[in-house]
């Protein structure tokens, strides 16, 4: 009954490769529409039937190969579609994770725009002083023709405020 099954030596494997590997390309060229891969996908159940010879014991190596090649093909789209899907939601996530991230930028810069106008007047200059042209505490201080100690209340006294008011946006 050994007989039966087809040996796979050197030259016979030569022959099915010549007999077999255009008509296996094509068949995988029209189900996964890319050359390269296609390629690939019958070079690789070329190389399994090789490297596994000793092994099979296979009576039609038409049929091996034509259904090998079929299931490498459906496997690559399967994969492909999948990683698509993947891509497209990470995608997705990115985008909505920015937006929401933007959103909340703006409404917090803007929070703070606000509660910096609700300050006193010289606190409300001597915050922006500091924090939007980043001058030190000496050059404020000789500029308001102020203490340096008054520029460190009224810094002390805008920080208080604004993390009382942002609490929320504080984690």
């Amino acid at each position: 009954m050994e007989t039966d099954f087809f040996i796979i030596d050197r030259e016979s494997f030569e022959q099915i490769y010549l007999r077999h590997w255009e008509g296996m390309f094509a068949f995988c060229l029209s189900n996964i529409q890319d050359e390269e891969h296609a390629k690939e996908i019958v070079q690789d159940v070329f190389k399994s039937l090789w490297e596994r010879r000793n092994e099979l014991r296979l009576k039609e190596v038409e049929r091996y190969l034509i259904r090998s090649v079929k299931l490498k093909a459906f496997e690559y789209i399967r994969n492909k579609v999948s990683r698509q899907q993947h891509l497209s939601n990470i995608s997705n996530t990115s985008e909505s994770h920015y937006t929401d991230n933007t959103l909340i930028a703006e409404e917090l810069a803007n929070k703070i725009s606000h509660l910096v106008n609700t300050l006193p007047n010289q606190c409300r200059k001597v915050f922006r002083m500091s924090r939007e042209q980043g001058l030190t505490n000496k050059q404020i201080a000789q500029e308001l023709v102020i203490s340096e100690r008054a520029v460190e209340y009224h810094i002390s006294r805008a920080l208080k405020t604004l993390k009382t008011e942002l609490t929320e946006y504080i984690s």
